[in-house]
């Protein structure tokens, strides 16, 4: 019987009841602690680009992509919230004199923040 392309590139298939699956064995990556925005555009990939996903897994450099992704939201995150509060005036004068009005309107920034990031990084 003729070798198959995979078999002669080295690959081995392994005999599982009637089939032979070949053995794969996806590339050592490092794993770093992914946040919240990493875990939310790994979860958007899987559901909704699942090609892309699978690409990057197999390849070995999805945890790198994520890790990015994690990085550039976070630091566009803080970035806006610190724009949007100076911009309305939010300030440690306004904290001390009435801390829930404050908290609201952090609350509020850090909300329109959150959703400028997802459609600009997570969610494309």
């Amino acid at each position: 019987m003729e070798k198959s392309l995979f078999e002669q590139m080295g690959g081995t298939y392994t005999q599982v009841g009637d089939y032979l699956l070949p053995n794969l064995i996806l590339p050592e990556q490092q794993d770093q602690p992914l946040g919240v925005w990493g875990q939310r555009h790994a979860r958007y990939l899987k559901q909704h680009h699942k090609i892309i996903y699978m690409n990057l897994l197999t390849s070995g450099k999805l945890n790198d992509y994520l890790v990015d992704i994690e990085n550039q939201a976070e630091n566009l995150f803080l970035q806006l919230v610190k724009q949007l509060a100076e911009s309305e005036n939010i300030t440690e004068e306004l904290k001390a004199k009435d801390q829930m009005e404050w908290v609201a309107q952090m609350n509020n920034v850090c909300n329109r923040a959150r959703e400028i990031v997802n459609s600009k990084l997570i969610f494309i």
